[in-house]
């Protein structure tokens, strides 16, 4: 087994212990040198299979050769000219393509941006603007950014340490089956509901805006709402004239086996929010919505520098292209049904692992301590992470107890690359975990 991390891995650790911020996180102390599809090489020339994606950003896979030539052939015709001053094709070209695909038989617009952060503190400014109203509903779990508004939006786990926070945002139950507390899904979905329709009855719909929502919560530990929740969020919004946001950042392009996570849902929201893979990991988001509630702003209302810079336009538009054109939903169906398969089977053998659960491919175990109490086992995820890293598997956490270790590394995965994954990870668990039959 390599040396990990290696000794030019450790020499660039001292320059970023020094020069970085604290708060800057890492979750694996190794440096990467190259990606090429779900492989990794870092400075030390070690080889990794790739299961955290960039955090879900390369769906595509890394550096696919479409997308490089995309971008190569944009870069060397221009890098930024900023379309608020002057505008250029591959921005218009991207804004076009995103409404043809975007759920919803309506005129649509499009607003570019840099970021998920920035894609949902936009569709927020939009909402409330549209509507004159300020309020803003989010979800217990949820993740949405770290940008203040983006923030507030976030779990209490999450923006707990960073008040004042952003004012007049209420937050409701996510029907997190596994940790809900009621003896069934029907009932779980019931109180939830019955909590959103009561909070917006309480703050009043005249003061409401917008609810938000992700379709699978993504860093909560992806969570899957059951459909009747989300479809009772979606109509009781529509009958109070609340607007609707999906932030599929995490769940777009073909994670969850759609084009994008609601449409399991058969809810149309009025306004959405994209990233993460849209661009193949370059720096790009999106705010989609409805053509009257994008131009309710008026010009010179929404704006950024850099949004759209047109290399990134470039690489999206290739990436849709790629994702569309390679079958990607049906890819990430059958990733899915095998991680489930293979995680259910661990399930039966490790007292650690609580639940599993996911959507297309993005699919999750739980850790906990006791599969009664449901504490979380975050100590115990640290240390699988860990020794995956080791075998030459990159991993990424999830979950408010840090205690859910998920698949989200590109949907272009290899089945020979998956399949040496999961024998890393087996492995891994096998070091750390007691088998079901020694616990009882």
């Amino acid at each position: 087994m390599p040396q990990v991390p290696g000794p030019r891995s450790r020499e660039l650790t001292r320059l970023r212990e020094q020069y970085v911020a604290r708060g800057v996180d890492e979750q694996h102390p190794v440096f990467v040198a190259s990606t090429q599809g779900a492989t990794l090489v870092d400075v030390d020339g070690n080889r990794y299979i790739d299961f955290a994606g960039g955090i879900g950003a390369l769906n595509a896979g890394a550096n696919h050769p479409e997308v490089v030539a995309a971008v190569r052939a944009q870069a060397e015709r221009m890098l930024h000219a900023s379309f608020h001053v002057l505008p250029y094709e591959p921005y218009v070209r991207l804004a076009e393509r995103l409404c043809a695909i975007t759920p919803g038989r309506f005129a649509k617009k499009v607003m570019l941006v840099n970021s998920g952060a920035e894609a949902v503190e936009n569709a927020v400014k939009i909402a409330r603007y549209a509507t004159g109203r300020p309020g803003v509903i989010t979800f217990e779990n949820a993740f949405h950014g770290r940008t203040l508004l983006a923030l507030t939006l976030t779990s209490r786990a999450r923006n707990r340490d960073f008040g004042p926070l952003a004012p007049d945002v209420y937050r409701c139950p996510f029907p997190y089956l596994y940790r809900s507390g009621f003896a069934s899904e029907p009932e779980t979905v019931a109180a939830c509901l019955d909590a959103f329709r009561g909070l917006v009855e309480e703050v009043g719909a005249d003061r409401l805006a917008a609810a938000i929502l992700e379709p699978v919560q993504g860093e909560g530990g992806f969570v899957v709402p059951p459909a009747a929740f989300v479809q009772g969020v979606a109509a009781y919004c529509r009958e109070r004239g609340i607007l609707l946001i999906a932030d599929e950042i995490q769940t777009g392009f073909y994670r969850t086996g759609r084009r994008f996570g609601v449409e399991h849902f058969d809810v149309t929201p009025d306004l959405m929010a994209l990233a993460k893979s849209i661009a193949d990991g370059l720096p790009l988001g999106a705010v989609i919505g409805r053509s009257d509630l994008m131009d309710a702003i008026p010009p010179g209302g929404l704006g950024t520098t850099y949004g759209g810079n047109p290399v990134a336009c470039a690489a999206a538009l290739a990436v849709i292209e790629v994702l569309e054109r390679d079958g990607a939903g049906a890819r990430a169906r059958a990733l899915g049904a095998r991680l489930l398969e293979r995680f259910r089977a661990w399930q039966a053998m490790w007292e650690l692992i609580g639940d599993v659960r996911g959507l297309g491919a993005m699919v999750a175990m739980e850790l906990v301590t006791d599969r009664r109490t449901r504490e979380p086992a975050a100590e115990a995820t640290s240390a699988i992470v860990a020794e995956a890293l080791r075998e030459g598997l990159v991993l990424v956490k999830a979950g408010a107890g840090k205690n859910v270790v998920r698949f989200l590394g590109p949907l272009a995965i290899t089945d020979a690359e998956l399949a040496e994954g999961l024998q890393m990870l087996e492995r891994a668990f096998s070091r750390v975990c007691t088998p079901v039959s020694r616990s009882h």
